[in-house]
């Protein structure tokens, strides 16, 4: 598998986890007091830099910073509109295709040659 593929399928991975860390107690921990919330949210973040921090370190071998973080942030919103919509039940909205339609020129300008 190439660098690029084991980068995005670790960087996806992690993603699922920093979501649900990120967002999911508002959903299933909003009753509880918020220091629970974070506790909870650290325990799955953690699983979230197990995967992302080795992630990091394979693209950083073939890919610059710049490609990196780009690649983190199409698939972070790659992974939070399915998350949004079918775990949070949140409207799909049409701003979700604008800010694709933008990270999609910030990946054709930082992996241009």
């Amino acid at each position: 598998m190439s660098v690029l593929m084991r980068v995005v399928v670790l960087l996806i991975l992690s993603n699922v986890f920093m979501t649900f860390a990120w967002y999911a107690h508002l959903k299933n921990l909003n009753h509880k007091p918020w220091l629970i919330a974070v506790l909870v949210s650290w325990g799955i973040a953690f699983f979230e830099y197990l995967i992302q921090v080795p992630a990091n370190r394979i693209g950083y071998t073939t890919l610059t910073l710049g490609q990196l973080k780009i690649l983190q942030e199409v698939i972070t919103l790659s992974v939070f509109i399915p998350f949004a919509v079918f775990y949070m039940k949140q409207p799909i909205k049409l701003d979700y295709l604008w800010a694709a339609c933008c990270l999609a020129g910030a990946v054709f300008f930082v992996f241009r040659r």
